[in-house]
């Protein structure tokens, strides 16, 4: 009996040891792990402050972009005007990437991704050069509506096979990536859209989208800035990374 409860009590011991040891190991919020570090990811977002961002065509950024619960956050309250929106942009210019991060959406809010942005007082607005990563509400959101307007999509231009998102307030994973301007999007480990930058059948989505009118400058780069979007709903990242692929 003595052997067995001396068993017993080791065997808890173990089992007390390893469950602290596999949460000792758990992912920690916007912060790169050993192995991350040694495949070449960057933290693009500390948690703690917007430093690496600023707002389009401004060095500065607004009040609406805060640092809340360790998440990226745009804090708004009620519809906006388009002209008071911020959208936020990162300091550096990127070509050839793998971008991951979680975001989330308030119940029937609009967002976006973007991507290859050129930032230039000609524009007002990241969305007149960089292609979108859409995020979207789509149960109650109008644009859920729209197809190629849902979570994933490339905006306007491809529709994703099927809405791979979460309910609003539940975390979403998304990854872009983008070689010799192969861009790919994935959604909560699904990939969802999949084509090339400059080729006639992207030139021919680009003349049947809203964005007819920019064709001369919209979304032709392989090379710029990223950007959250400000489309006047609470929006929440984190975990923000990217590396250069080869």
């Amino acid at each position: 009996m003595k052997f067995k409860f001396l068993f017993s009590i080791s065997l808890l011991l173990v089992m007390n040891s390893l469950s602290f040891g596999q949460k000792k190991a758990a992912a920690v919020d916007n912060e790169l792990s050993k192995k991350e570090k040694e495949d070449g990811w960057v933290l693009l977002f500390d948690g703690k402050s917007l430093k690496g961002w600023h707002n389009y065509n401004s060095k500065n950024v607004g009040e609406r972009w805060v640092v809340e619960d360790n998440a990226l956050h745009l804090k708004v309250e009620g519809k906006s005007d388009e002209n008071d929106r911020e959208d936020l942009v990162s300091d550096d210019k990127f070509q050839d990437f793998e971008l991951i991060l979680e975001w989330k959406i308030a119940a029937c809010g609009n967002s976006g991704v973007l991507y290859n942005v050129v930032e230039n007082k000609k524009y007002d607005y990241t969305w007149e050069t960089g292609l979108e990563y859409q995020l979207l509400d789509s149960t109650c959101h109008p644009d859920g509506k729209i197809m190629k307007h849902k979570s994933g999509d490339l905006f306007d231009l491809i529709a994703s096979p099927r809405d791979a998102s979460k309910p609003a307030g539940e975390w979403n994973k998304l990854k872009i990536k983008i070689k010799e301007g192969r861009v790919q999007h994935w959604l909560n480990g699904e990939k969802v859209v999949d084509f090339t930058i400059g080729n006639k059948k992207y030139e021919e989505l680009i003349k049947n989208s809203k964005f007819k009118d920019l064709a001369e400058v919209y979304g032709l780069n392989t090379k710029g800035y990223l950007a959250l979007q400000d489309h006047g709903d609470k929006v929440w990242f984190k975990n923000i990374k990217i590396r250069k692929v080869r």
